[in-house]
């Protein structure tokens, strides 16, 4: 005989996550999930709280009219590739440094006196 599976129960001091409030108020989650979730609500005022704040943001933004693009956004956009950056070859290769520079090594002196330490 199999026996049923016993739902999942919070913890006391578990939360719901973000992506599961934005699920719940999206409607998205499973049935098994969503009353899990809303039972949580029912004694979990701080998450009560992220639910009710979640709701008033996707009202505002369904509230709000459609996003227009600055008419002189495509036009700068479509610059990028155009743009100047230099010659590639006045650059040193990566990981490299010019002689004039005070780095001696690729790891600074910094870096491995915490490698030391973290492996004590």
């Amino acid at each position: 005989m199999t026996q049923g599976r016993v739902p999942r129960q919070f913890g006391s001091t578990e939360h719901l996550a973000s992506e599961a409030i934005a699920a719940y108020v999206d409607g998205e989650l499973r049935m098994s999930a969503y009353l899990r979730a809303a039972h949580h609500l029912s004694i979990c005022a701080d998450c009560a709280f992220e639910v009710d704040s979640q709701q008033q943001a996707r009202r505002a933004l369904r509230r709000s009219g459609d996003v227009a693009m600055p008419s002189g956004l495509l036009g700068l956009l479509s610059q990028i590739p155009s743009c100047n950056q230099g010659d590639p070859a006045d650059k040193p290769p990566f990981g490299t440094h010019p002689a004039d520079s005070p780095v001696t090594s690729e790891y600074s002196i910094t870096s491995r006196i915490w490698s030391r330490r973290r492996r004590r």
